[in-house]
């Protein structure tokens, strides 16, 4: 899984479960540029510990290459997809779709639906820049929210087109969601890092059509 095992804290295994905290009046909200937001929620996801272990040794990871600068190379992470009605692979998973469309029924967009998954084994696995896509052309604003497991990562966002950028530190149980015009005017990456760091895996949810 890396070069770092994973090591379960003493805090979460004392948990009685993975259980979520509340969204209304604890997610804080970053205006962006262009119509654009960033929520951002640290330790939503409580006893976050066996929902890691699970999502390590039950899901089904791929490892897929890809055509780049007309060289096929390996994808640096570990990829698996969640389709619209396939069952998530721990019931906490399920519950925090469930809250989240609840809570963002509001926003403009679609319900949560799909979930892809990523996971990062190393420092060397990262994400390069980029927005996530619409099946329609990316004319339409849509949400993306990611909870992310295991050892910190920083997301990082950028406006397309250049200027200041922010950092958003991503720990074990926490929460993201990019909404507005986010993924049309802004992009997002987890870049590689030299320090020594255990595995991270981060679930996405989208609408169906986003990819």
């Amino acid at each position: 899984m890396g070069d770092v095992a994973y090591q379960p804290s003493m805090l979460d295994l004392a948990e009685e479960g993975s259980t979520l905290g509340p969204l209304a009046g604890r997610v804080r909200r970053h205006q962006l540029s262009h119509g654009a937001w960033v929520d951002h929620l640290p330790g939503w996801v409580r006893g976050s510990d066996p929902v890691l272990v699970t999502l390590l040794h039950e899901v089904p990871w791929r490892a897929e290459r890809r055509r780049m600068y007309d060289a096929d190379v390996d994808v640096p992470r570990l990829l698996c997809w969640y389709a619209a009605g396939r069952p998530l692979p721990h019931p906490v998973l399920t519950q925090a779709r469930v809250a989240l469309n609840r809570h963002y029924a509001a926003e403009p967009g679609e319900e949560f639906v799909t979930a892809g998954m990523c996971l990062y084994r190393s420092g060397r696995d990262s994400v390069a820049w980029h927005g996530d896509t619409l099946g329609r052309g990316g004319r339409v604003d849509t949400m993306v929210a990611i909870v992310s497991f295991g050892s910190p990562r920083p997301l990082l966002l950028r406006p397309r087109g250049g200027g200041a950028g922010l950092r958003f530190p991503l720990g074990h149980g926490d929460l993201v969601v990019m909404g507005g015009s986010c993924q049309r005017t802004w992009e997002h990456a987890v870049p590689k890092t030299s320090r020594p760091v255990g595995p991270r895996v981060s679930v996405q949810f989208r609408p169906a059509g986003v990819a």
